[in-house]
């Protein structure tokens, strides 16, 4: 798309809401909206729609806390959750005095890392498949005072719950992997979230319930090319976690929220593409990957300990 395309797609849709987004130094979505009225091209696209950059944690001081959103018009979407007709956007984030891509934007640090590997002449392509898996739970309390601290997460589907008169469906220790209904509560569940996504334009391949034995779910999107990618992760997260709201459910996405049980994980599948050609195999090297892949493993085990500081 590009921004005629997207003020066509407004009048197209009726949109009366433009939702801008842009992800903070920890991962996590922002956003703030405008009505339609106040939304135009040149602001959107070319001069940038300011915000307080000091609010938002790891960003700027109070001091210099002007910063300016412009938003990437590939990535308009009318947006899945709101009722009101909203048109969805991500930014980049900007200094608005230097017109220079703001150093702790995560969408910048991935064009920077894409334009390093295209200069190195190795690859011109990176593709990226992540899996995410999270726990679905019907209750989630929590409290933090002065003194004391405390937290009760509880799902229909946990073994702990069979003892409630009712409900004689729970999914076995560490057996979620992957029994059909009734056992498995979140079939039609998961596949809203799924249809939601692909309407969005996510290219999802499957969804199944997971090893985790109270509501642990897998939702597997089609690889793509790492900042797209990075963004359907994001809209993945939340439209799952919305739809799950929806239906009086909470979804998390924390490694281990249940003690004794299996965490979450992200199995991220990666590759190295040029021209066209896939630059991990060969059909003659161990299990069909060429050196290439072996070094490339080799430098993910070498830098680990700091892989896992991110």
């Amino acid at each position: 798309m590009k921004p005629a395309d997207v003020t066509k797609l407004i009048k197209d849709k009726g949109i009366e809401v433009v939702d801008v987004k842009f992800t903070d130094l920890f991962g996590q979505w922002q956003h703030f909206s405008l009505p339609v009225e106040h939304f135009s091209e040149e602001s959107a696209f070319e001069e940038g729609l300011g915000f307080d950059g000091s609010s938002i944690r790891g960003f700027q001081s109070i001091e210099s806390s002007d910063m300016v959103l412009i938003l990437d018009p590939s990535t308009a979407i009318v947006d899945p959750i709101c009722e009101a007709p909203t048109l969805s956007l991500v930014g980049d984030v900007y200094n608005p005095t230097t017109r220079e891509p703001y150093s702790r934007d995560p969408r910048h640090v991935a064009r920077k890392s894409l334009k390093y590997l295209e200069g190195t002449g190795i690859a011109d392509t990176a593709y990226f498949g992540p899996e995410a898996e999270f726990f679905v739970f019907d209750k989630v309390m929590y409290s933090a005072g002065e003194y004391s601290s405390a937290y009760q997460v509880d799902s229909i589907e946990g073994p702990w719950n069979t003892g409630i008169f009712g409900y004689g469906h729970s999914v076995p220790h560490k057996r979620g992997y992957f029994p059909v209904a009734p056992v498995d509560t979140l079939q039609d569940l998961r596949t809203e979230m799924v249809r939601t996504l692909i309407k969005s334009g996510v290219d999802v391949e499957l969804h199944h319930h997971e090893v985790g034995t109270a509501g642990q779910c897998e939702i597997d999107m089609r690889f793509d090319t790492m900042l797209k990618m990075a963004d359907n992760v994001q809209l993945y997260k939340y439209i799952v976690k919305n739809v799950a709201q929806k239906h009086g459910k909470t979804v998390t996405f924390m490694p281990k929220p249940i003690y004794a049980d299996n965490g979450s994980g992200m199995h991220t599948h990666q590759s190295l593409w040029k021209d066209g050609r896939p630059l991990f195999y060969d059909e003659k090297g161990y299990a069909g990957l060429s050196q290439m892949a072996l070094w490339y493993i080799g430098g993910i085990l070498k830098h680990i300990n700091a892989l896992l500081a991110i």
